[in-house]
């Protein structure tokens, strides 16, 4: 039987509202050890994702202020999503088509998880670098 997404991918999700700035995102990401969330809509939908590079390149890099500047306008949208049974090959052929190393994985609309490149790379092969990288903790 293939694996699919549901059984791979990490949980729980996190989220921010598009309203966040960006320095709230970026505590939130230190503080949970994280280096993406979700950004929702008002009405609970997806509206994009956005990284701790996003937060960098997008952000302060382009002389944005991180006190003002709304998550919303940095994050990538529309959002490459998956259902959470799609299975791991449904995966690494959109990341590898769509250039991205994390998907958020959607159930009746909401997000109910994310699947990211390490994740698929420790269902593959756990001996793999990649999976060892993926599964150390991560840096302060």
């Amino acid at each position: 039987m293939t694996q699919q997404i549901k059984d791979v991918m990490t949980k729980p999700v996190h989220t921010v509202r598009r309203d966040a700035t960006l320095r709230a995102v970026s505590r939130a990401m230190k503080e949970r050890k994280i280096g993406a969330v979700l950004v929702m809509q008002a009405d609970g939908s997806l509206l994009g994702l956005v990284t701790d590079r996003d937060l960098v390149v997008r952000g302060m890099a382009s002389d944005r202020d991180i006190d003002k500047t709304q998550v919303a306008e940095i994050c990538s949208t529309p959002p490459v999503k998956l259902d959470p049974t799609a299975t791991i090959d449904d995966a690494v052929r959109l990341m590898r088509e769509r250039a991205v190393r994390r998907i958020p994985v959607v159930a009746d609309g909401k997000p109910i998880g994310i699947v990211s490149i390490g994740d698929l790379a420790r269902a593959r092969d756990p001996s793999s670098l990649l999976a060892q990288i993926s599964a150390a903790p991560p840096n302060e």
